[in-house]
């Protein structure tokens, strides 16, 4: 029965080949697969190794774990099914949902369109649009009060005001005969 290895704490430019050739050392390995990233296309820093026979892998766990390959130590040890590795980093259950831009899950046309992210839906498949939401509740806190920097006090009330006595207006002007007119 074949042994699937996980090798963490690979260097990015590390390739399949030079991992074959690797632990080639112990025993030809059957296969040899190096995850990208779906986004960016490059390594994610782990490999996947698989040996025919139990004793040459556990020999390449004892051989490679912890031991210096391209300038890093690997961490060399048999891989766990998904569903024994425990909960993810994010406290969530794992989903067995097929990779982004696959099929949909089931046969019929009304599964729609896959998810994205973290398996909500994007802004643009909402339903209910958040403006609508955050006018039916009202405004989120007090309203902000603009300050000018004017300081009034009290006393000025009691004050008489002064008006301009060279003020040009223009609604008294109108009865007046203009000299420059005529």
């Amino acid at each position: 029965m074949p042994v699937r290895l996980f090798v963490g704490n690979l260097p990015y430019q590390a390739s399949e080949e030079d991992v074959r050739n690797h632990f080639a050392a112990v025993a030809p390995p059957i296969r040899v697969a190096i995850p990208v990233d779906r986004d960016t296309g490059r390594p994610r820093g782990f490999a996947f190794v698989e040996y025919a026979e139990r004793e040459k892998a556990d020999e390449a766990i004892q051989r490679f774990n912890g031991q210096p390959f391209m300038g890093r130590n690997l961490a060399v040890n048999e891989a766990r099914a998904r569903e024994d590795r425990g909960p993810s980093p994010g406290g969530r259950p794992f989903t067995s949902r097929p990779p982004m831009g696959g099929p949909p899950r089931g046969d019929s046309p009304a599964a729609g369109p896959p998810e994205r992210g973290f398996g909500g839906p994007s802004r643009r498949q909402r339903t209910s649009p958040r403006k609508n939401e955050r006018d039916e509740r009202g405004p989120r806190g007090p309203i902000p009060v603009k300050f000018t920097g004017r300081v009034y006090d009290v006393g000025d009330a009691d004050e008489p005001v002064e008006e301009p006595t060279d003020f040009d207006n223009f609604a008294t002007s109108l009865d007046e005969p203009d000299e420059d007119r005529e």
